[in-house]
């Protein structure tokens, strides 16, 4: 999809440049996964402690013997 944007020319280059990619687009796309993976991570993080009926998921190793 073709969008127009206003972007900050400076912020752009910085980005750019602590993530090693080129293209604005790339930029652009990379940014927005991290906002979409931070925002899923905030929502999940909101959850807790919602469920007070939920059981404790069974441990995948068992306990070590004291």
């Amino acid at each position: 999809m073709r969008t127009t944007l206003n972007l900050d020319d400076a912020l752009i280059r910085e980005a750019g440049r602590l993530t090693g990619l080129q293209a604005k687009t790339e930029v652009i796309h990379e940014g927005l996964r991290a906002l979409i993976t931070r925002e899923s991570a905030r929502r999940l993080a909101a959850l807790g402690g919602k469920l007070p009926a939920a059981k404790a998921s069974p441990r995948r190793r068992p306990r070590r013997p004291r």
